[in-house]
């Protein structure tokens, strides 16, 4: 089945088959999926979710799917070097497979599972229907082709009452050696009621490839359970990152996401939050800093379907060179959800003429007794606040990155893990320290 040129290239030989081993009921998912994608193809800027976000470049490259390599292609230094050591449990994978000599599963409490996806598939494939059980392209047309190509993710599963003190990693790493591929990583992390964890996300690669990333995350939060998820995309700008984090949560659980958005050519982090329990709540937090070419592409849905739940959403935007950024944020309040309280606020700051950002806060409200707010804004430097800083010494460009730090620093300051928080801080403060990148006319 021919879909795009692109995907035509990556599912050459791939396609889903009856009795090759895995469970029918995957079978079916994926080829579900995959009749779904051909049928309405990948989005365009004519899809209201997608308008701001050329996809072309993406499309036009015949990607290959991602297969297993050896661990010994890459090295422990070139992991530490794309995601600083958080001590605790890590998951490396490259190019969407689990490489357990890089990766370390000590110092898991009694009830805490920590392990890849395809070790799941393989020893108890039940426990994963549900996350394959829904309506193909019910999310989007690229969640709908991970359906398809997925074989590894991280899988971590927390028992009740079960609480994981260290922060548990998972790296996803690409070294492509000069081939165009595409991989399709799928995480799902269970934590039952009154269980809590903290899970970094990292996503990095070899300079100069071009590769896509199309991963999904998924997190279901019992009764009482508490996740705090840690994202940091470090693509190297010849690349693409496709993302999709889908949580759900029960009654009383406490949900945070921080987001910090650095690489790739073209990025799109799309959230999708569904409160099913009442009193819960989620804080989405994110910066995104494009420069050069770049596109950075923010979408947010929180769904209040239950009553009296709480979301909090940041998310700041640097932008230089021709980077182009879009935020776009919706919040759904159904019937019934009275004493919902949301605010969305969204802040860029422009340091080039060239530059351009999209922005579009959005409520949608189908009950009374509800406290919502959002808000937009989009601004240069402060020619004051510069003169002021130059008229006490400091040289121009040292006043810019001033300034600019202390924009986003409000963001990083939100990272409660010291070591990851040094480490952005070092890369926004680089980042930015040689001025405004220039632009081809």
């Amino acid at each position: 089945m021919t879909i795009v040129t692109a995907a035509g290239g990556v599912l050459a030989g791939r396609e889903p088959q009856r009795g090759n081993g895995e469970p029918a009921w995957l079978t079916d998912a994926r080829l579900a999926a995959l009749g779904w994608v051909g049928e309405h193809g990948f989005p365009t800027s004519r899809d209201e979710d997608w308008k701001y976000t050329a996809l072309d470049p993406i499309l036009a490259v015949p990607f290959e799917a991602a297969t297993k390599v050896s661990d010994h292609r890459v090295s422990a230094t070139e992991i530490d070097g794309a995601a600083v050591d958080l001590g605790g449990p890590r998951l490396v994978f490259v190019n969407g497979h689990f490489a357990p000599a890089l990766s370390r599963l000590t110092g898991l409490p009694e009830g805490a599972e920590v392990t890849n996806l395809a070790s799941v598939l393989a020893a108890g494939p039940e426990r994963l229907e549900p996350f394959f059980a829904h309506a193909p392209g019910e999310r989007n047309a690229f969640a709908a082709f991970n359906d398809v190509l997925t074989e590894d993710g991280a899988f971590v599963h927390l028992a009740p009452g079960v609480v994981v003190s260290e922060p548990i990693q998972f790296v996803f790493f690409s070294d492509t050696a000069g081939f165009e591929l595409i991989s399709s990583p799928r995480s799902v992390i269970l934590a039952e009621a009154g269980s809590s964890a903290t899970i970094v996300e990292t996503y990095a690669g070899v300079d100069g490839e071009v590769y896509c990333t199309n991963a999904v995350t998924e997190v279901v939060l019992g009764d009482g359970a508490q996740v705090d998820h840690y994202k940091v995309q470090a693509e190297p700008v010849t690349a693409f990152h496709l993302a999709l984090l889908d949580v759900r949560q029960g009654r009383d659980s406490r949900f945070s996401s921080r987001s910090v958005m650095l690489g790739a050519s073209v990025a799109r982090h799309e959230v999708r939050v569904l409160f099913q329990g009442e009193d819960a709540h989620v804080s989405l937090d994110g910066v995104y800093l494009p420069q050069g070419q770049q596109l950075h592409d923010n979408a947010i849905f929180i769904d209040h379907a239950a009553p009296n739940c709480t979301s909090h959403q940041l998310y700041k935007g640097v932008l230089d060179g021709r980077g182009h950024g879009v935020f776009t944020g919706h919040i759904m309040v159904r019937r019934g959800a009275d004493g919902t309280d949301a605010n969305q606020n969204n802040k860029n700051l422009i340091l080039s003429d060239r530059a351009e950002v999209d922005t579009r806060p959005r409520l949608e409200i189908y009950t009374d007794d509800v406290k919502c707010t959002h808000g937009a804004a989009v601004g240069q430097l402060d020619e004051e606040a510069l003169l002021y800083l130059r008229a006490r010494g400091i040289p121009l460009e040292a006043a810019r990155g001033l300034l600019i730090y202390a924009f986003v620093h409000q963001m990083v300051d939100r990272i409660e893990l010291e070591p990851l928080r040094a480490q952005l801080e070092a890369l926004v403060a680089t980042r930015f320290a040689e001025g405004d990148h220039p632009v081809e006319p």
